[in-house]
């Protein structure tokens, strides 16, 4: 007991203040890093520490000079393969969520009207490609189309990607309840095992999702299948009800994870 009044006596308001910005910096890096290859690369080189550490212990003189060796030119490689995290985490900080900060009405609203285009769309063949903005700014997308701040509505999607409009090549982005721009143009993915099946819409919307955090909707213009781009990643073949749970998953569950909208 005397030991821990003690310790008590010792640690200071800012100790404890340094102790907990250190686990929320470290939180927040992890939560940064979750589901990317990231993970795999820190993996990697916590394992090479680990071999270090048993060669020093075992006398290994070539193993250990040549891993100290290494080690030094860490701090550049980590900067050159974490340079996508490291411009996304700088992107995110101190940004505001553009969803969940209306009422629960309005992201209905914005859902129930995408979901109907996104349906009728497919039904009848029509391409197009919705990006939804997450925490990650796309103003550079946006001011690369044409400027449209609209409200989000079946109608309005409908007639821009109709085919026999100027506006129906390249992507709607959306942020919060408005439509912001038509006819953006996106980055295509990088990724060279995609599947021939890509279209240029479905390589576009895994681009800005590999680029930034934003989501993206994809009808087919060959198929009519409904397909959600998100985190480099695309979830294929969505009907009405599996789409609105998508969206209500990335753009307000992950966001929002302990009540949903404000």
């Amino acid at each position: 007991m005397s030991a821990v009044l003690t310790f008590l006596e010792l640690v200071t308001w800012r100790d404890v203040l340094d102790v907990v910005l250190v686990a929320v910096v470290i939180y927040n890096l992890l939560l940064l890093i979750r589901g990317t290859r990231a993970v795999q690369i820190i993996l990697g080189i916590l394992l090479l520490v680990g071999v270090y550490y048993v060669s020093r212990l075992a006398s290994l003189e070539t193993l250990q000079t040549t891993l100290e060796t290494f080690f030094s030119v860490l701090p550049v490689a980590i900067l050159v393969l974490f340079q996508d995290e490291i411009r996304r985490a700088l992107a995110q900080f101190g940004s505001r969520p553009t969803w969940g900060i209306g009422q629960p009405q309005q992201v209905d609203s914005v859902f129930h009207e995408i979901v109907l285009a996104a349906k009728a769309m497919s039904a009848r063949r029509v391409g197009a490609l919705i990006v939804f903005e997450r925490l990650e700014g796309l103003k550079n997308y946006v001011d690369s189309g044409i400027a449209l701040d609209s409200v989000v509505s079946y109608d309005l999607l409908l007639n821009v990607f109709n085919p026999s409009t100027p506006l129906h090549d390249g992507a709607v982005v959306v942020q919060g309840d408005r439509i912001a721009a038509a006819a953006c143009f996106l980055p295509l993915s990088k990724k060279a095992e995609l599947s021939k099946e890509f279209g240029t819409r479905h390589r576009a919307a895994l681009g800005i999702s590999e680029e930034t955090d934003a989501l993206a909707v994809v009808v087919s213009e060959e198929t009519g299948r409904i397909s959600v781009a998100v985190q480099g990643e695309m979830i294929q073949g969505l009907d009405s009800n599996s789409l609105r749970t998508t969206l209500y998953k990335y753009l307000i569950t992950d966001l929002y994870p302990a009540g949903g909208t404000t």
